[in-house]
Formats: structure tokens, C-alpha cells, sequence
């Protein structure tokens, strides 16, 4: 026999989902989420819409969070032995959105199980950064996202001593268009893309190594036809100048995303090496994108290991011990 439900629980429920669009994405408890600007932001889009957590209408909630206007960090400190390294995580979300659990709790938890300070990044989103627009490529005049990562890095820094981190064993380590954003702080360091705003500005804004995992908008042919284009011309897009100076960094990518295309890490990795920097390069057949560090039957889904080994050859961590096969 079919019952009706009670009118009362049905808008309950209505409001309890509207709630939850509405909120602004929090923390789990434990951790405080604190702004990275002290006063106005720089370049703020005027009359920006209220942040929400989860998608639009029409599909599955999950945590993540749109419509960033006013970013903000949380630090979640390392659990047991703490190595003095810190990692800055960019969450990605193509510059539209942040996935804050799949690539961003979710990493934090094994970088401080690690021993590894994580400082949690929220950005700015949406168009802080190169994006699809109306079916075509968008450059925003000011990429915001980017001012957002340089400042966090110089605050890691200020913060350095209470947080018995290293001040310069500071990197980061983005996923996606979190991926490109790990290039261009990694590229654009030199000069501030915005007026000093205290003390804190007066720290680099170099990261001491990177991360990029399946990375976006590298390559300069990305936008063009499957059929047409030169996947042969491994050229980086003009916004990422690769230098001798940028950090040394690690990439992994799967040849089967068809999201991102293995063409992005192949690019920047041509680019770093004729730069001379040092740099490591993972490519699986399978993994497809947005796989996180989820656990899973592919090859791929191990490669946080290889991470942490190279965390080691470069310093930045203890290397683990050597075991020779008798």
C-alpha cells in the first residue's frame, strides 16, 4: 500500500538542500579556514554571486566549492613525525569550480600522515584563470588565481617559524586546472602580479618544488581540432615561460585523458628539460582524469609512492633507505 509523505517532511527536506547550496565550504572540525587578503581584494569582480558548496542543479551533491570570491587557506599540520616540508594543494575544477575533497581534504590527509605540513588553498573561481568560455578559449585580463597561490606562498613563509616548517622546503602540488596553476607559480614568481600588500609580500613567492597531476591548459595546441592539429609540436602557451630558476617539479598523467590530453605533461616536461630543470615524468597507459589518490586496480592509483620517493632524490624529505636484494 503506498503512503503518501507528510507535506512537512518534503519541505524539510527542500530546505535542507537549499541550505546546503547555499553554505560556504568549510573545514572539517579542527581547522580554521582564514582569509589570505587582510582587506580588499585585488582585482575583485564587482557584485560577485554568494559561494555555494556543490554542483548546480540537476546533479549528484558533493562537496566543492563555486563562486569564490574571497579565497582563503587552512593549514592542517603533520601527524607524527613532522618532516619540516610543506605543500600548498590547488584543487582543481577548470577555473570554474574547486574540488575541495577529491583533490584537496583527501590530499592533505596524506600529506600529513606523510609528516608534511598542507596548506589547503581555496581560490578564486570561476574565470581566474584559462577556461573554456562560450565554446571558445577564455583568458581572463587578470589571471586571479594566480595572485591568490603567490600570496599564500609568501604567508607559508611568514608563518614558516610557528608552524616549524622550512622555509624552503615550501612547494606545491595542484590537479587539473590546479595542475596549470602549479606551472604558472612555478613560472611567474620574479614580479608580483599585484601591489605589495604587507609584510608578508616581501617573502618569495618561489615554490621549492612542484606537482602537477594531470595538468590542463599547457599545451598550445589544446584547443585545436583532434584531427588537424601538430601533437607533434610540443609547445607550452605563451602565459608559462619555463626558466632555469622554476623549481624542480613532478608530473603524472594518464595516456587515456581525454579531459586534459597527455600532450600538457609532455609539453611542459620538453619545456623544463631544455631549461635544464630538474624534473620527473610518469605516464600511464590507463587512469582517465580526476582520479585523485582514490584507491583503485590501476597502476596509476599508486602514485603517491612514487611522490614520496621523489620528495626524497631531491631533498625535500628524508629519503626512505635503501634495500639491496641479496
Amino acid at each position: 500500500m503506498h503512503k503518501s509523505i507528510p507535506f512537512s517532511f518534503v519541505v524539510a527536506l527542500l530546505l535542507a538542500h537549499s541550505w546546503a547550496q547555499a553554505q560556504v565550504w568549510t573545514p572539517s572540525p579542527g581547522h580554521v579556514q582564514v582569509p589570505i587578503w587582510p582587506g580588499a581584494v585585488p582585482d575583485a569582480i564587482p557584485n560577485p554571486r554568494p559561494e555555494s558548496v556543490g554542483p548546480g542543479e540537476g546533479r549528484q551533491w558533493w562537496p566543492r566549492a563555486n563562486d569564490v570570491s574571497r579565497p582563503t587557506m587552512t593549514m592542517y599540520a603533520p601527524r607524527g613525525h613532522n618532516t619540516g616540508a610543506a605543500v600548498v594543494v590547488f584543487p582543481g575544477g577548470g577555473y570554474q569550480f574547486l574540488a575541495m575533497d577529491l583533490e584537496g581534504t583527501e590530499i592533505c590527509d596524506w600529506l600529513t600522515s606523510r609528516g608534511i605540513t598542507c596548506v589547503l588553498l581555496k581560490y578564486r573561481v570561476p574565470d581566474s584563470g584559462p577556461t573554456w568560455k562560450d565554446g571558445h578559449r577564455y583568458y581572463p585580463k587578470v589571471q586571479t588565481a594566480l595572485q591568490d597561490a603567490q600570496r599564500t606562498l609568501s604567508l607559508v613563509r611568514q608563518h614558516a617559524a610557528r608552524w616549524h616548517v622550512d622555509p624552503h622546503k615550501i612547494g606545491v602540488i595542484g590537479f587539473s586546472a590546479g595542475g596549470h596553476l602549479v606551472a604558472a607559480v612555478s613560472t611567474h614568481f620574479a614580479q608580483r602580479t599585484y601591489p605589495p600588500v604587507d609584510a608578508a609580500d616581501e617573502l618569495s613567492c618561489r615554490p621549492d618544488f612542484a606537482i602537477a597531476i594531470y595538468p590542463g591548459h599547457l599545451w598550445t595546441h589544446e584547443d585545436e581540432d583532434h584531427a588537424t592539429r601538430d601533437e607533434t609540436d610540443l609547445r607550452l602557451r605563451p602565459d608559462i615561460l619555463v626558466r632555469a630558476d622554476t623549481p624542480p617539479t613532478f608530473l603524472l598523467q594518464a595516456e587515456d585523458d581525454h579531459v586534459d590530453g597527455v600532450e600538457q605533461s609532455l609539453a611542459y616536461y620538453v619545456a623544463l628539460q631544455k631549461a635544464g630543470v630538474p624534473s620527473e615524468m610518469h605516464l600511464y597507459a590507463q587512469g582517465g582524469h580526476a582520479f585523485g589518490l582514490r584507491p583503485g586496480k590501476l597502476p596509476i592509483t599508486r602514485w603517491p609512492r612514487l611522490v614520496e620517493t621523489w620528495l626524497g632524490t631531491i631533498g625535500m624529505v628524508e629519503a626512505p633507505p635503501t634495500r639491496l636484494k641479496r
